[in-house]
């Protein structure tokens, strides 16, 4: 039986909802063999991140080094990273094994607010990891981090993914559900020539804890499969729109989404939990 592997370079999620947690259940949910790479340990549930405890470049090194010299993935994703020490690490890994499909999720802040990536981790994020990337999907706040300018219109958009398109990265998709203002969530897609624009209904609730993680978690999958960027994106845009709209309304804050709605919409079922 052949199965394509996707690994996933994150932290772990001990309320389930993002990281780790959020990519494998996405993984397994696409038909796709998990895999991962532990960056640090968070202590946290929807009501905040309680702690945060990076492992060692060592452990780090070593997690890469077991999987690329016996299970090389198909495609790779990243979330958080949170020290510029953890960046170079991974970046010279994806180097040495020659990982290609490798989408980053520069995961920098917390639903609640709470920093995930060290302000001084910014600039070896762009210098070292992104011209790596074969996609960089930042929501409008970490485009705005990244690019340093405020992204107010849908042109600010457009120019925030051409100067990420101009660090390297080949293809970029600006996710547009913090644009707050509008009945829509527009994501734009950007491959250096052309913009294409990815479209939803927005969805008025508190229950997004992990939406970065687990759209970025089912563009690997699908990449792993041989899919174009544009396929990928627009599978990962349904997963996500199912696991928002069909929500579990778990904990007393920024709840998770439902990793299982997706393929329960594919069956013809809604809203349960399996």
């Amino acid at each position: 039986m052949s199965i394509n592997k996707v690994l996933t370079i994150a932290g772990s999620d001990s309320g389930g909802g993002a990281g780790i947690q959020a990519d494998l259940k996405t993984f397994q949910e696409l038909g796709v063999y998990g895999m991962s790479a532990l960056t640090a340990i968070t202590a946290q549930n929807t009501l905040g991140v309680q702690g945060v405890y990076p492992l060692s470049l060592e452990a780090i090194a070593q997690q890469l080094d077991s999987i690329g010299e016996d299970l090389q993935p198909d495609a790779i994703k990243t979330g958080m990273l949170f020290s510029a020490e953890i960046i170079r690490c991974v970046a010279q890994k994806v180097r040495q094994y020659g990982w290609r499909k490798l989408v980053i999720d520069p995961v920098m802040v917390a639903k609640g607010g709470a920093a995930l990536l060290l302000s001084e981790a910014v600039e070896s994020l762009i210098s070292e990891l992104i011209p790596l990337a074969w996609v960089t999907t930042p929501n409008i706040p970490e485009a705005e981090l990244l690019t340093g300018f405020t992204i107010v219109s849908l042109s600010d958009r457009e120019n925030a993914a051409r100067v990420i398109h101009q660090m390297g990265s080949r293809y970029v998709v600006l996710k547009g559900g913090h644009d707050t203002g509008t009945t829509e969530a527009v994501d734009l897609l950007y491959d250096g020539e052309q913009f294409s624009y990815l479209t939803s209904r927005r969805i008025d609730t508190l229950h997004t804890h992990g939406t970065g993680c687990t759209y970025s978690a089912a563009l690997a999958a699908e990449l792993s499969k041989g899919r174009t960027v544009q396929e990928a994106a627009a599978t990962a845009k349904a997963f996500i729109q199912a696991a928002i709209e069909d929500g579990l309304e778990l904990g007393g804050g920024h709840g998770p989404t439902n990793h299982f709605a997706y393929q329960n919409r594919m069956r013809g079922e809604r809203n349960g939990a399996y």
